[in-house]
């Protein structure tokens, strides 16, 4: 479908939500002649004022017509000067597909691109161009990837897509306002009849009655009835326009095979929800590792440092790019999904563009480093941006540090029985902390702790904790731990044998806490796997049965006790890695 009837179709249904609120009026208007008419009186003068009440909201949706405002994305808007060979790609992209080149290119820290235009009189006017590049995206492209997204969003221009948009997103925009006004009347007027009703339960109780239960349930009914009707209009409005939608998109990849080459688009389009991935999971488990405790990576690593986590895991990548989403198709969908899309691309003849030269695309860029570095700015905000900066390795061992204590802190506390009804159970299965980053939020403001070295608190609950397993409390410990339902129901050695794993766990990670206190192990960044716990020469191959001597039917401490003594001076022997939760997906 070309412009022209997009552009009508939209217009009619923008018309429809118009002539759906004309409709309303109207019929309110009939209702109340014929109360005028039939009705006379105070029952006339009641229809009078609910259709009033009832026409405002619709009048309020019929002519509203202002837009919300373009969103303001965070990011950095880049002239010619400072990145003449990306917006060169761009121009050039552009005059291929046969469109005009936008007028700002802004620099994001999303995994996406995307193209926007201010058009004027209801998309029959063009207006300001802009495209959006994230970072991220970029970073997991390659220089021809980059020109395959580059050229679907120069196809959208090419197609009219970003003009027309401003018809569709006016009907929606109108739509859900309306709904919104009818849905916030109908939640006024049950507020006000839930009150009129508690205060009058209150005032039969102080005369000693019983009160009625409150009930609100027809309250409102003829505002959510008339809410109900425009969110049936909207629905077949968001099927409609969003179909067409989905037909943009399969146009743009279109656009995007002949400029950049089917392969060259057939693998961006497969890249994409890769990156998507590997970036949230570097957010989580390694950009905001650190925010509990009020660290950052350094200036520009917060974004920067995805180019180390995608070099490090590229054969891990490879297994994820054979496997396209499957998302299940919805009508409200504005994309159609990624693997539909990868199929109509390769059902393309080849184009013999298979050997184009791969160079990343962040080699557009005059300066990559100034560039992360200045959207980062834009994309944090001020309270993560206070935040205390960590080169990786001292970062990694500091945040996993202060888990590993909070964790083991959790767990002596609920052995002890001094856990005080809080949730405290150890939150890992080996030793050390919990999974790093799980929950974090670039923009808390939490301050740098305390390092757990030399906490005499800690050091206290393991000797208190070794001193009650050599008592004989072992099992008593053991029923304070949170259990399944099948565990609590076993007894003798079934229950000895569902306890031991957690009993060992937890003591695991007591003892990476004294550990570290000590000074004698560190957290070891990587990459490509798992932080890992560096312990004093031998002591990988002997805690393990220290461990489970501790746990055994027949509890001995001792080895335990002896690998914990403090040395007079530092091993100069070379470390060995404990495997330990860390940077994990």
């Amino acid at each position: 479908m070309g412009p022209t009837p997009r552009a009508a179709r939209a217009l009619v249904l923008l018309a429809g939500f118009y002539l759906l609120g004309l409709f309303l009026l109207a019929a309110l208007a009939a209702a109340d002649w014929a109360a005028a008419v039939h009705t006379p009186g105070p029952f006339a003068l009641k229809v009078f004022i609910v259709s009033a009440v009832l026409a405002l909201p619709i009048v309020r949706g019929m002519f509203m017509l202002r837009t919300p405002p373009y969103e303001d994305v965070p990011g950095v808007q880049v002239d010619e000067s400072r990145e003449p060979r990306l917006w060169q790609t761009v121009r050039d992209i552009a005059q291929q597909v046969g469109t005009r080149a936008p007028d700002e290119i802004l620099l994001t820290g999303d995994v996406n691109a995307a193209v926007s235009e201010d058009s004027r009189l209801l998309g029959l006017a063009g207006g300001t161009r802009r495209l959006r590049i994230g970072l991220p995206l970029m970073t997991g492209l390659s220089e021809s990837g980059l020109r395959a997204v580059l050229a679907h969003e120069m196809g959208h221009y090419g197609n009219a897509d970003t003009r027309l948009a401003a018809i569709s997103e006016r009907g929606r925009v109108h739509v859900l306002r309306t709904v919104a006004h009818f849905e916030e009347r109908a939640g006024a007027k049950v507020s006000k009849e839930r009150a009129r009703q508690e205060k009058k339960a209150a005032a039969a109780v102080a005369k000693g009655r019983k009160a009625k239960e409150v009930d609100t349930t027809g309250t409102g009914v003829t505002y959510r009835a008339m809410a109900r009707l425009y969110t049936a209009y909207g629905k077949f409005y968001l099927r409609a326009t969003l179909s067409g939608s989905r037909r943009a998109e399969f146009a743009a990849d279109v656009a995007a095979a002949r400029i950049a080459g089917r392969d060259a688009t057939s693998s961006a389009l497969r890249e994409i929800p890769v990156i998507d991935a590997a970036h949230d999971f570097y957010l989580n488990c390694y950009a905001t590792l650190g925010v509990d405790t009020g660290l950052l990576p350094p200036p520009g690593e917060f974004l920067g440092g995805f180019r180390h986590l995608l070099a490090a895991r590229h054969e891990e990548l490879d297994a994820l790019r054979g496997e396209l989403p499957t998302e299940p198709v919805s009508p409200y969908d504005s994309h159609p999904p990624i693997a539909e899309r990868v199929a109509r691309i390769e059902a393309l003849p080849d184009d013999g563009r298979a050997s184009d030269p791969v160079r990343p695309s962040l080699s557009l860029l005059a300066d990559a480093d100034r560039s992360f570095a200045a959207v980062e700015e834009t994309v944090l905000t001020p309270a993560a941006l206070g935040l205390r900066r960590l080169d990786w390795p001292e970062l990694v061992h500091a945040a996993m540090s202060v888990q590993t204590e909070r964790s083991a802190q959790r767990f002596g506390a609920l052995a002890l029985g001094t856990a005080g009804g809080e949730d405290t159970s150890p939150r890992g299965t080996d030793g050390g902390g919990g999974t790093p980053g799980h929950g974090a939020d670039a923009d808390r403001t939490s301050r740098p702790e305390a390092a757990p070295e030399g906490d005499g608190a800690g050091a206290a609950t393991l000797g208190a904790l070794l001193d009650a397993i050599d008592a004989g409390a072992l099992w008593r410990i053991a029923e304070r731990l949170p259990r399944s339902a099948e565990a609590a129901a076993a007894h003798g050695r079934a229950a000895r044998e569902f306890a031991r794993p957690q009993l060992h766990a937890g003591l695991s990670q007591l003892v990476s806490a004294e550990y570290l206190r000590q000074g004698r192990a560190r957290w070891q960044l990587s990459w490509a796997e798992s932080a890992a716990l560096e312990l004093p020469y031998g002591h990988v191959d002997e805690l393990p049965a220290a461990l489970e001597a501790a746990v055994a039917d027949r509890p001995d401490t001792g080895p335990l006790r002896a690998l914990l003594e403090p040395v007079a001076a530092p091993e100069t022997s070379a470390p060995a890695q404990a495997p330990a939760p860390g940077p994990t997906a």
